[in-house]
C-alpha cells in the first residue's frame, strides 16, 4: 500500500511527547502516534551524550510528512531534532481506510 508511512522523532520527556502526539493528533497529521522509552547514546559537538528520551512513532499518510515535519520542527526543543519517514510497503487494507478517515 503506497501512500501511507510513518515519522518518528524523539522527545527529552514523556510530557513533551505527550504534547506532541496530542498536537499532531489534533491537527490531523496523524492517525495514531505511539511513545516509546528508550535509552540513546550519540554524538553532538564533538562529546559522546547518553540519556532518557521518548520515541515518537508517528502513523500518517505519506502526502502529510512535510506539512508534519514542518509542525514536528516548529515545536521541537532540540536543535537539531531526528525527524525522519519510512513508507509502508504493505498493510491491512482497513488500517489504511481508518488513517484516510482520521487525518487532513
Amino acid at each position: 500500500m503506497s501512500g501511507y508511512g510513518m515519522l518518528m522523532t524523539t522527545l527529552p520527556d514523556k510530557p513533551q511527547a505527550a504534547a506532541m502526539a496530542k498536537y499532531l493528533l489534533a491537527m490531523r497529521l496523524a492517525a495514531c502516534v505511539q511513545l516509546v522509552p528508550v535509552e540513546r547514546h550519540y554524538v553532538w559537538k564533538g562529546e559522546t551524550q547518553e540519556a532518557g528520551e521518548y520515541l515518537l512513532l508517528v502513523k500518517t499518510r505519506a502526502g502529510l510528512y512535510e506539512e508534519a515535519i514542518a509542525a514536528i520542527k516548529a515545536r521541537h526543543p532540540y536543535e537539531t531534532p531526528e525527524i525522519v519517514a519510512g513508507d509502508f510497503t504493505a498493510g491491512f487494507a482497513g488500517y489504511f481506510r481508518w488513517v484516510d478517515d482520521v487525518t487532513k
